[in-house]
């Protein structure tokens, strides 16, 4: 986690409004997205996000610094949601039971609007190319892209983790990250 956050946590989990807003105008975009993908309907979403921020900052003392805020975040946003979405669907009728009228029972069918192979299969195959080039990385590229973007710390902590100064992670990073950009220009891909 980036000293930023550990900061604004700290002063929120004493009780500062400011440093709180601060982590919601931070992460607020992500977890909309997040929660929007799950529920599709963005006044829920809306709700959703709030209630989930709610939750975070009265838990906020229970919180871990040894992970990312953003996974604990996000964590706490699936939950609520999942949440929601079971208790809505005791509510709901099943789709897939038929329907009784006085003519008898009709089954229903209905098209699925929001699936698309095409682009499932090139999402896939882009996620294929972009581990190929990174695990093609030399190690010390590799090492720090997974550091960096995978178990998303901060430089400070990647430079204690491997023992070298800030200003080398940053070096290593940019230089892996151009190496990665040439890499999946030549599959076609950009980043």
């Amino acid at each position: 986690m980036n000293e930023a956050d550990r900061h604004l946590i700290r002063l929120a989990s004493e009780g500062s409004q400011q440093a709180f807003e601060e982590l919601v105008r931070k992460y607020r975009g992500l977890i909309y997205n997040l929660i929007y993908r799950m529920v599709g309907n963005r006044e829920e979403t809306e709700d959703l996000v709030q209630e989930t921020f709610v939750k975070a900052f009265r838990s906020l003392k229970s919180f871990n610094e040894e992970f990312a805020f953003s996974t604990w975040l996000y964590k706490i946003a699936t939950n609520h949601t999942i949440d929601l979405l079971r208790k809505k669907r005791l509510q709901l009728l099943s789709l897939d039971e038929p329907v009784r009228t006085h003519e008898g029972e009709m089954t229903r069918e209905y098209p699925d609007e929001n699936f698309n192979p095409e682009r499932a299969f090139i999402t896939s195959e882009s996620t294929n190319i972009i581990f190929g080039a990174i695990e093609a990385l030399p190690e010390k590229y590799r090492t720090i892209i997974r550091l960096r973007h995978k178990e998303d710390k901060s430089y400070e902590e990647i430079s204690q983790i491997l023992r070298i100064p800030i200003g080398t992670v940053k070096a290593r990073l940019f230089r892996a990250r151009e190496l990665l950009r040439k890499e999946l220009k030549k599959s076609g891909l950009q980043i």
